[in-house]
């Protein structure tokens, strides 16, 4: 095998997980067997402005006519969306007499799929499903069925069993969690990808490498987990600053698309401080995830390095690191090797560089303290650690 664990010669694999995954390039002309096979007539596209204008919401189309297949479409998802979004996307789910779904974009088309799913059979509020509340108890298994799409490697949501959307109520980045909302088929063909601009691409990546190593320091147990976790943390550090630098590499970004599905796979173990932070930053200060991570990431990563520096030392290793130092000294480089990644690719080095204000510190820290995601960080956290970690990245 090459250093990538991929073929000589790029193939299209299918794989399951349980949702079972057509992954390569090219896999993209396998959506219609996918279709027909759930038994769908008229799926409804749930998708966004970028993708239609990038040209990708057009491949998917084409695709599904030349196979004859009716399809419906919503095109109108924002930015990390609000219930607003899910209710039109319900609303064109209706409209449409649509029978299924196809999620095609990055994280924030993908989660509206998954709710605008989840709606179609459940009675509102999304409020009522919060992970944090223990709403999961209340998502049954009675969903039509959901083929995702991505066209980044970031979230991950094509496997992951999680939807993310901002209450109306709250203003908060709220965590609705169930196997349930796993979609039956992830269609990962990375040409989707090589036209993400540079900007994109490094915030992407930063997010999927965020899921692996969070997921593999957090206080959880989850063997399984750990172990695709350290390799996606393997793959980010090897491929992203080469697809950052050259967007149409195939073998990185096929190397990167990996590690967005093994971060989703390995964060069913937990989060941390790093994405409770990044939630709350996300509506406050308009910061986007994948960037907010970045950013966050080394300072939360200090201030977990007393209670995990052998799993901080196994990330230098799987990073690069070759110097047979001390576990102390790797979890100190592994750090470095964070901060230097993040340099190299364009991350900003502070959160007042992406625009966020110091006055909202405090109001970030509440929101970060309400979010679920820190229940899972290795170190137990106080409103007033997550408010010293957002003063130290500021």
């Amino acid at each position: 095998m090459k250093p990538f664990d991929m073929p000589s010669e790029p193939r299209v694999t299918e794989m399951s997980w349980p949702t079972r995954v057509l992954f390569g390039a090219g896999a993209l002309f396998g959506l219609p067997a996918q279709v027909e096979r759930l038994g769908l007539k008229r799926p409804l596209v749930v998708t966004d402005a970028g993708v239609v204008k990038a040209g990708l919401a057009q491949r998917v189309y084409d695709v599904l006519r030349k196979s004859g297949l009716a399809y419906a479409s919503f095109e109108e998802v924002m930015p990390d969306p609000t219930e607003r979004d899910i209710q039109a996307g319900l609303a064109a789910y209706r409209a449409g007499g649509c029978d299924g779904l196809i999620a095609l974009g990055g994280g924030s088309p993908l989660d509206a799929a998954k709710l605008v799913q989840l709606l179609t059979t459940h009675e509102p509020p999304l409020s009522r499903y919060d992970d944090a509340t223990g709403g999961d108890r209340y998502v049954r298994d009675d969903l039509p069925p959901l083929v995702a799409i991505p066209t980044t490697a970031g979230t991950g949501s094509e496997v992951s069993r999680s939807g993310v959307v901002t209450l109306e109520g709250t203003g908060r980045k709220t965590v609705i969690f169930s196997p349930y909302l796993m979609p039956r088929v992830a269609i990962c063909d990375p040409e989707l990808t090589l036209g993400l601009p540079p900007g994109t691409t490094a915030a992407t990546g930063m997010d999927a490498f965020t899921h692996c190593l969070e997921a593999y320091v957090s206080n959880g147990f989850h063997p399984l987990a750990d172990a695709v976790a350290i390799d996606g943390i393997g793959r980010v550090a090897r491929s992203l600053v080469k697809v950052v630098e050259e967007g149409r590499n195939l073998v990185g970004r096929t190397d990167m698309m990996v590690a967005a599905m093994e971060g989703a796979m390995a964060f069913q173990k937990g989060l941390g401080a790093c994405h409770a932070l990044a939630h709350a930053l996300t509506p406050i200060s308009r910061v986007h995830h994948g960037l907010a991570n970045a950013i966050v990431l080394p300072v939360v990563m200090e201030f977990n390095r007393p209670v995990c520096t052998a799993r901080l030392a196994r990330v230098a290793v799987a990073m690069g690191d070759t110097s047979n130092a001390r576990e102390e000294v790797l979890a100190g480089n592994a750090i470095e090797r964070v901060r230097q990644l993040g340099a190299a690719i364009g991350i900003p080095a502070r959160l007042r560089d992406a625009g966020v204000q110091e006055k909202d510190l405090p109001l970030i820290a509440e929101k970060a303290f309400l979010d679920v995601s820190h229940r899972g960080n290795p170190r137990p956290c106080s409103l007033e650690d997550l408010f010293a970690m957002a003063r130290e990245a500021f």
